[in-house]
């Protein structure tokens, strides 16, 4: 039981704010899957500018439907 309050504790701010934001894992493990591909293509870009685009590019394809 202490491990567990220990962790909670350590944790609460982020268990907090999926009340918030209702944001899960996995769609956060789908967006970088997304940003990794995006890294893949990106490959021989002389900019970061155009590697941040190409990711914009990727992940717009997503239907992220976000309420405040």
């Amino acid at each position: 039981m202490i491990k567990l309050a220990q962790s909670l504790k350590k944790h609460k701010v982020g268990i907090l704010r999926w009340f918030k934001t209702k944001l899960t894992n996995g769609l956060l493990e789908g967006i970088n899957s997304l940003v990794q591909a995006a890294k893949r293509k990106a490959r021989g870009y002389r900019s970061p500018e155009n590697f941040i685009a190409m990711i914009y590019a990727t992940v717009n394809k997503m239907d992220l439907i976000m309420e405040s």
